[in-house]
């Protein structure tokens, strides 16, 4: 999964084509829980480019995007928001793909 590295990257990517955005942080155990289970999902859904972000890093993107708890997932099509996976709460791999699978 490719890293976010800027606010005018996540700008760009939102905007051309379709990503889905991982976010995430090092010292989250919920996080570190799906970890093992991401590249089967990036392989079943290959149509979407994923993308990590780090919470602590872009604090700022998070409040914007109305992100608060970890990890969520947000997914866009050519600036279109398509929909967000957005909580506090351990995630499991059959709810994030039931969230992908789901999406218009």
């Amino acid at each position: 999964m490719k890293k976010l590295e800027s606010v005018e990257q996540f700008d760009s990517m939102k905007n051309n084509g379709k990503h889905i955005f991982m976010f995430s942080a090092d010292w989250c155990p919920d996080c570190r829980f799906i970890d093992p289970i991401l590249p089967e999902v990036e392989a079943k859904f290959a149509d979407y480019e994923f993308i990590y972000v780090d919470r602590d890093e872009f604090i700022d993107l998070c409040a914007s995007m109305d992100v608060f708890g970890i990890p969520s997932f947000l997914a866009f099509e050519d600036g279109k928001e398509l929909g967000r996976f957005v909580s506090k709460d351990r995630k499991t791999k059959e709810q994030i793909e039931e969230f992908i699978g789901g999406l218009a």
